[in-house]
């Protein structure tokens, strides 16, 4: 017996873009970097399939409803088998480390990687006709030709730009929320090849080297960053450096972290001379597009970094088809940070990475160490300020003297270096954080952007604060920058399993929480995962996860909350005495008591001490307009009246 016959899963013309590629299901074609590729139309028909519900599980049984007759179930397991191994030696892909298609075994297949899902827009009213089908309309764009060699040349990079408006009503059965797609708005339509600089080795045969080829690899992903960042991104250090030590093979970086390009190099020191050798490759086929050494005297090491960091951009643009222009290095400040500056400030964004409170701590006095030792070193002052500004929420403690540090700390950040990224995006934390200026907040990650659009915790901070203005179109685009700058950071990931609980996606926030947790089990911003259980009423999973973690301020509001939810008030109260005795010992943020009482019910007190936030310009107030926890509050005009307050409501 036959297979049924392929229909066109969408006559509307809808587009799927995920990655480089680009599948066009009306058509049944599928693109990589604007170049056709062959494929069957059953894998592709199956493809199409699982892109149109990316994130969830697609059952076996599902695509044999949708794409088989039941005449054939027989077929059907063989045709769906060898389908699922075709899409993925297509897309270069593998079963045991997925990237965009994961097995459930006996269950089915999910889509793993973001989605922009596009259509051509639809009528906005009765009176005003919708165009005909075979209608001249402008297709939207396909990826940008960018450029994947051919007989070892690079094809130059185009600019392709498309206006695409798409209104989507996305209301499933029981569903109470817009899920996140790509809405109606006009915007181009641009893809970039990205690149990661992975950490040059020491040659040296010293490891009190190391900084010389880590200074290396910086500057260079900082310079590579600034060389074309329309058509060009650049791979986050803290991403990189993951790969330091060890000697995985290309391929493997390739999917990890999702480049097509790769540059590798290495540092010699002899004497008072110094060789750096550098080589860019293309990872699909491993072809060594360029290459060239330098050799150079040792002396003002820093500035040597620099220009030959600059040297190679200038190099590397003209191998990715760009005729060579002059690419002016980024001074940070009046004078370029000492090597015990700059090694003490990376010790500071290690140490801040982790997310903790004696992880801030450590971060703030290694700031302050290499501020020491430079007065003007600008981005350990931004180090210092984002310290600060993120202390208090982690802490669960009121935020009344990080303020004033954490903002004296951002604007001196820009006042030494106008055009810092890292900067401007500390002052907008600050105006976020602390003073509910949502435009300042917002014009200065757009600013942070335009100075730097590959500085991933830009994009990162920019998607949680659209994310707290229920904008979650734009969060999650943002978000999904922030991963192609930046895949390995658990943080972004974390993050974007809060915008998805913010949005109430509750069961993707779930599983989003799940991945960061497999690799660090104890991860703090992953302890959202209790939310999301709470509001799904899976109680027993969120206190199982809660009586795992450290006691503290929140993780004992959460114990009331979730006591107080499931009925148990003699154990809610017992968790609210204990958050009483702590903050009898070390005074602890209003919100948690706010939670608290939420959870039991009793909104009088969650609201008085709502105000006692508001008088202590508590941090946590930045969530309340989108924040599950707080909806049995929202119709109180008390509430609406401090959203009005702090300017999140009209």
């Amino acid at each position: 017996m036959g297979l049924r016959p392929l229909r066109a899963m969408d006559a509307s013309g809808q587009v799927f873009r995920f990655g480089p590629y680009e599948s066009r299901p009306r058509t049944r074609e599928l693109y990589k970097n604007g170049s056709k590729l062959k494929v069957r139309p059953q894998p592709l028909q199956v493809l199409n399939v699982l892109l149109s519900r990316a994130g969830n599980v697609v059952t076996r049984e599902e695509l044999c409803q949708e794409l088989w007759s039941s005449e054939t179930f027989v077929d059907f397991e063989h045709s769906l088998n060898t389908s699922v191994k075709e899409i993925r030696a297509v897309l270069g892909d593998s079963p045991g480390e997925p990237r965009y298609i994961e097995t459930l075994p006996k269950l089915g297949y999910r889509f793993i990687a973001a989605v922009d899902s596009i259509e051509p827009a639809a009528p906005v009213a009765a009176n005003v006709p919708a165009p005909a089908e075979d209608s001249a309309l402008p297709e939207v764009p396909v990826s940008s030709p960018a450029a994947l060699p051919r007989g070892g040349a690079l094809r130059r990079w185009s600019i392709v730009v498309g206006i695409c408006a798409v209104l989507v009503l996305a209301l499933g059965s029981g569903a109470y929320y817009l899920r996140f797609r790509t809405l109606a708005r006009a915007q181009p339509m641009v893809n970039r090849s990205m690149l990661a600089v992975l950490p040059f080795e020491n040659l040296t045969g010293e490891a009190g080297q190391d900084y010389l080829s880590d200074g290396l690899t910086e500057e260079m992903i900082a310079q590579l960053g600034r060389l074309d960042p329309a058509h060009l991104g650049v791979i986050a250090r803290t991403s990189v450096m993951h790969y330091k030590e060890g000697h995985e093979q290309l391929d493997k970086i390739g999917r990890e972290l999702g480049v097509q390009y790769v540059l590798e190099g290495s540092v010699r020191r002899d004497a008072d001379k110094v060789r750096i050798s550098a080589q860019l490759i293309q990872v699909k086929d491993q072809t060594h597009l360029w290459a060239r050494q330098y050799d150079r005297k040792l002396s003002h090491v820093l500035a040597l970094q620099g220009e030959i960091a600059q040297d190679i951009a200038i190099e590397i643009q003209a191998a990715l088809g760009e005729p060579k222009r002059t690419v002016h290095a980024h001074v940070v400040s009046s004078s370029r940070p000492s090597y015990e500056a700059y090694d003490l400030y990376l010790k500071g964004r290690y140490f801040w990475n982790k997310r903790t409170l004696d992880g801030f701590q450590r971060a703030v006095e290694y700031f302050q160490q290499a501020i020491q030792k430079e007065p003007t070193y600008a981005r350990a002052y931004a180090g210092l300020s984002d310290s600060y500004a993120l202390v208090s929420g982690y802490a669960g403690i009121p935020p009344r003297d990080l303020r004033p540090k954490a903002q004296a700390a951002a604007e001196r950040a820009v006042e030494l270096d106008e055009q810092s990224a890292e900067a401007h995006t500390s002052r907008a934390l600050v105006a976020q954080n602390f003073d509910w200026d949502w435009q300042t907040a917002e014009k200065e990650y757009r600013r942070a952007i335009e100075l730097d659009p590959n500085y991933a915790t830009a994009h990162h901070w920019f998607a949680e604060y659209l994310a707290q203005m229920g904008r979650f179109d734009e969060a999650f685009v943002e978000s999904e920058r922030a991963r192609q700058l930046d895949p390995i950071s658990l943080i972004i990931a974390a993050d974007r399993g809060v915008i998805l609980y913010y949005s109430r996606q509750y069961d993707r926030a779930i599983e989003q929480f799940h991945a960061v947790l497999e690799l660090d089990p104890n991860f703090p911003r992953a302890a959202v995962l209790q939310s999301a259980y709470a509001q799904k009423g899976m109680y027993a999973e969120s206190l199982a996860d809660l009586k795992r973690r450290p006691n503290g301020p929140w993780p004992l509001s959460s114990l009331a909350y979730d006591y107080g939810r499931s009925g148990r008030q003699a154990e809610a109260q017992h968790a609210l005495e204990e958050l009483e005795k702590l903050n009898r010992h070390k005074e602890v943020d209003p919100m948690t008591f706010v939670v608290a009482y939420v959870g039991m019910d009793r909104k009088d007190q969650a609201l008085a001490f709502l105000q006692k936030a508001y008088t202590e310009h508590s941090i946590a107030l930045a969530n309340l307009k989108v924040d599950p926890t707080y909806d049995p509050l929202r119709s109180d005009p008390r509430f609406q009246e401090l959203l009005r307050r702090i300017r999140l409501a009209p």
